[in-house]
């Protein structure tokens, strides 16, 4: 365990993933039903790479947190999958995908990950159709696609505003096939509570059943962790209440290091927070950006009367309406990038023209498109979106703006991989959100799915197969040994301390205080006097979570108290490491923000001779302060400058 070796293969950037296929490492057909790999977590990543390992013939043990794959939190990506295509002849290319999504993450991700992603997105569309997924068609009967933020072409596909579920749906046959088939066996509702490693390779983990509580203990040759990401650390987000970053978080405490931790992603089109007893946040899709256009009142005495009630949005006239990000940005418009919308609205707002009651949100104006392309044509786009839009706000959107303001969605931090998807631990793999992605320090709408499905269907695949090719004469694991029995006394130790606490705090008060210290300190903007204040806080949290919570119940049983008291002690250390890491990066980028670090403008100001890298952490124990280790960031076939989206 250790260095930081990304083995990025040689060659120029086209040829670096075809060169690595044509040399890697095969097992034959009837040595795969001698392997065993364990896959966590069952959304898009995880329920393409079990497939396809299945399909291969390896033994596969599946395990999902919910009662069926189909509830993964994948099925809330409503606005499509990108994919270079071309297909609308408008100058897209797979380089230009490739290009997008670099300058999008801020010139923080490594260039080799970046162009396989593009590479494969166009094989993940035709897996897609061929499982059924119903992409929206246009007149002649081709895909149709749409445009995203951060892109001057229109290289979205979608089904409608459902695409996430539509493709899980998809992985989730293709998964279901395999499981009739016997290759892949499934476990729901099971949580990971310790990996565990033998002569330093990954070979099984701890799980508890979530329903009997029972602990259990599962051995493979090969662990792929896709279990999403962390952005329930702020509490309110637009994460599933299940979402959670303990599985990676296990693993960075077993010796895996973690990349990028700070690098949070803030959705600029959510429905604003409207009181104290919200658990997460909804999100609205931002494909809307295509046809709604976002504006505030261009006067604050407007906006006051906004917020008191006593005027509605439509009774402004279009030029007392500032179209903010048209004024500001006018070669993409409504179309930059998350982080610079994001940080757009937040300005506004701030600068007391935010309207709501709160004076947190702006409008997302659907009345131009509506006059220009009729109400039936908005309707087929994004019925759903709006339908959910009215359930919630009880306003019609079709006649009123819709409100949104940003909120925490995606995290592009996550576990360190190599070119392979392997951590730093041998053995252990990651994919889709939970590894330290190829977004970089922003993700551009619409390639979450993109990436998740390019992991399961189309890298692991290949780089699990070579990590086992030598591994054919190692016997199938038993789990009776040592390292099976410490790992599942240490967890088992852990939930008894925590229901012997019996504090007088409940958990979800403790969750809601770090989700204020992060919303406050490291979320939109950052400096360095809030930055350390708040490691001051979740230190002095996490000693008070210690001894004052209190989690009712035991562990034999459905517990969810239980459940969210081992997630809790997970965010809590995880934020620290998040503000560390953010304190650590003496410069803006993509949705990092350090207020000490801007342009005359506003705009995210990059350091490039001193930050250039991947930072990734190493957990040194529990008391001691974490490690810091560099992976430089080498751009040979691009020209890293300032972004510019005007």
């Amino acid at each position: 365990m250790g260095k930081l070796e990304a083995k990025i293969p040689h060659g120029p950037l086209s040829e670096k993933w075809t060169n690595y296929k044509a040399h890697q490492n095969l097992v034959n057909p009837s040595n795969k039903r001698r392997l065993d790999i364990i896959v966590v977590g069952t959304g898009l990543a995880g329920a393409a790479a079990a497939a396809s390992f299945g399909e291969l013939g390896f033994n596969v043990k599946a395990f999902g947190i919910h009662d069926s794959p189909r509830r993964a939190h994948s099925i809330a990506a409503q606005g499509g999958i990108n994919a270079a295509k071309n297909y609308p002849n408008d100058g897209d290319s797979i380089f230009r995908l490739f290009y997008d999504t670099i300058k999008g993450g801020d010139y923080r991700a490594r260039e080799a990950n970046v162009y396989r992603l593009a590479e494969v997105s166009n094989d993940i569309i035709d897996q897609c159709v061929a499982q059924g997924v119903p992409f929206a068609r246009e007149y002649g009967g081709l895909l149709d696609n749409r445009s995203f933020g951060g892109a001057q072409v229109s290289r979205t596909f979608y089904a409608r505003g459902q695409t996430g579920q539509q493709l899980l749906l998809g992985a989730y046959s293709a998964l279901s096939k395999e499981i009739g088939k016997g290759t892949v066996k499934m476990y729901t509702r099971r949580d990971l509570l310790e990996l565990v490693i033998v002569d330093g390779r990954a070979r099984g983990v701890i799980m508890r059943n979530l329903i009997t509580g029972e602990i259990e203990r599962h051995a493979a040759h090969a662990v792929v962790l896709a279990t999403g990401g962390y952005g329930n650390v702020f509490f309110l987000s637009t994460n599933a209440m299940a979402s959670n970053g303990s599985a990676v978080w296990k693993a960075y405490k077993k010796g895996a290091f973690f990349g990028n931790p700070s690098f949070t992603q803030i959705h600029p089109t959510c429905i604003p927070v409207h009181g104290d007893y919200q658990s997460k946040l909804t999100l609205m899709s931002e494909s809307l950006r295509n046809d709604g256009r976002i504006w505030v009142p261009k006067y604050a005495e407007d906006a006051e009367k906004i917020r008191k009630g006593t005027m509605k949005p439509t009774e402004l006239s279009e030029e007392r309406r500032d179209y903010y990000l048209e004024r500001r940005y006018p070669a993409f418009g409504n179309l930059v990038p998350r982080d610079v919308a994001s940080r757009a609205a937040k300005e506004r707002c701030d600068a007391g023209f935010g309207v709501g009651t709160t004076g947190l949100a702006v409008y997302l104006d659907f009345a131009e498109s509506i006059k220009r392309l009729g109400k039936h044509v908005i309707e087929a786009r994004y019925g759903n979106l709006f339908q959910m839009y009215e359930k919630i706000v009880d306003e019609n959107p079709y006649e009123t703006p819709m409100m949104i303001y940003p909120a925490v969605h995606y995290t592009m931090g996550g576990l360190w991989v190599d070119y392979e998807l392997q951590t730093t631990i041998p053995g252990l793999f990651a994919a889709g959100e939970a590894n330290f992605s190829d977004h970089g320090a922003n993700r551009l709408g619409a390639s979450a799915l993109m990436q998740g499905l390019s992991d399961g269907y189309f890298v692991l695949p290949y780089t699990v197969q070579n990590y086992l090719a030598d591994q054919i004469s190692v016997p199938a694991f038993k789990t009776d040994l040592p390292e099976f029995e410490k790992a599942e006394n240490d967890t088992k130790a852990t939930i008894q301390r925590l229901l012997s606490i019996n504090g007088k705090n409940t958990v979800d008060s403790y969750h809601r205080k770090l989700g204020l210290i992060m919303w406050d300190f490291v979320g939109m903007a950052r400096n360095k006097e809030g930055l350390k204040k708040a490691i001051t806080m979740i230190q002095e949290l996490k000693v008070d979570f210690w001894k004052n919570v209190k989690v009712p119940g035991k562990n034999e049983m459905v517990n969810p108290e239980l459940e969210k008291a081992l997630r809790v002690v997970d965010f809590i250390e995880l934020g620290e490491l998040m503000a560390r890491d953010a304190l650590d990066r003496e410069e803006s980028c993509g949705g990092h923000f350090r207020e000490e670090y801007q342009t005359p403008e506003g705009e995210a100001l990059r350091d490039d001779v001193n930050f250039t890298y991947v930072s990734a952490w190493e957990h040194k124990g529990d008391d001691a302060e974490p490690a810091l280790h560099k992976e430089p960031l080498v751009f040979e076939f691009i020209e890293v400058k300032q972004r510019n989206y005007k």
